[in-house]
């Protein structure tokens, strides 16, 4: 059996161990995640598929109310997800699925739509903007990822071309999102007023302590063993390094390392890894977040600061620095 999502292989161990049908079956669909114990943890949704299933509803709600929508997530699954849709109006609760963590956990994003001679989105109440600009967005700029934009306009088409409607203006709010916002990371990264819709997926990973010992476990069984730290990086691990054993394991990078039995490959977004490797490594720069210095001079001098701490710490990683594209910016130590 494999996770659609993440491309493993189950061990037929940890299959065997599952002793309920259902739970197997929801693991084989990617809506759940098998560990090795058999029992299976509930992906949830992100608040990108939270914001698509809304704006969905509400174009398919000018013709005729609906109850559910159905959805092609980023990773290729198809779901369907429960919406309250009638006159052009529609609400979603953001199923945060078993991660007890989950800053977002069941947020309501309302969407309206009406008609129109093209597909536009607007965003309003809860749905923060950028308050600088960044190397990938521009200060004034609703906080909506790019697959998640790609994700909720593909919705809205979707249920243009299924009632017949040349396209539709859909507005997009989360009541009470800058409260919400408070809990998570927005502010750090210059983004006020409101959540983000994210989501590489769609889906949310339900990380906790049992999981992450599940991954660790992995890795402790495979040498050598290609580490990622998120989903862009898994994507693009894959194309690098085609045939290895490549393991998600998120922030647990020094947890995972010293788990591994051998050699080791890390690979990913600067941020997670640079941040590890040198947890000062913004101290003085003037930027808020590793993207921002990437795009200055400044980047280069902080990888050799952290590829010198890597050799010392851990002789026998090789780092792999990539940037969203997947192109190799950094390769040591």
């Amino acid at each position: 059996m494999i996770d659609p999502v993440t491309g493993f292989v189950y061990p037929d161990a940890w299959i065997a161990a599952c002793t309920s049908p259902d739970a197997l079956a929801l693991a084989a669909s990617g809506l759940g995640v098998l560990t090795a114990d058999g029992s299976v943890r509930r992906r949830g949704f992100s608040t990108g598929t939270t914001a698509a299933a809304a704006a969905k509803g509400a174009v398919l709600s000018v013709r005729a109310p609906c109850s559910k929508v159905h959805l092609l997530l980023p990773c290729g699954i198809s779901v369907t997800v429960p919406v309250v849709a009638t006159d052009g109006q529609a609400i979603c609760h953001k199923d945060p699925g078993d991660y007890p963590d989950d800053a977002t956990a069941h947020v309501t994003v309302f969407a309206t739509a009406a008609p129109a001679s093209g597909i536009t989105m607007e965003t309003g109440e809860g749905i923060g903007r950028y308050t600088r600009d960044t190397p990938r967005f521009r200060s004034g700029d609703p906080a909506i990822s790019t697959a998640a934009r790609t994700a909720i306009l593909s919705a809205v088409n979707d249920a243009c071309r299924e009632i017949g409607l040349e396209g539709a203006v859909v507005t997009l709010s989360v009541p009470g999102g800058g409260e919400v916002a408070c809990r998570t990371l927005n502010r750090r990264v210059g983004i006020e007023g409101g959540i983000s819709l994210l989501g590489t997926t769609g889906l949310v990973e339900p990380w906790d302590d049992h999981l992450a010992g599940a991954v660790i476990a992995r890795v402790a069984a495979a040498d050598p063993v290609v580490l990622t730290t998120g989903r862009i990086g898994l994507n693009h691990a894959r194309r690098l390094f085609p045939g290895q054993e490549i393991v998600l394991i998120g922030g647990r990078i020094g947890e995972a390392i010293t788990a591994a039995p051998g050699g080791v490959i890390l690979v990913g977004l600067p941020a997670l890894i640079l941040k590890h490797l040198l947890p000062d490594v913004l101290d003085g720069t003037g930027y808020g977040t590793v993207e921002e210095l990437a795009a200055t001079p400044l980047f280069g001098q902080a990888v050799e600061r952290a590829f010198s701490a890597a050799r010392s710490r851990y002789p026998l990683i090789r780092i792999v620095l990539i940037d969203r594209a997947g192109r190799v910016i950094a390769e040591g130590p």
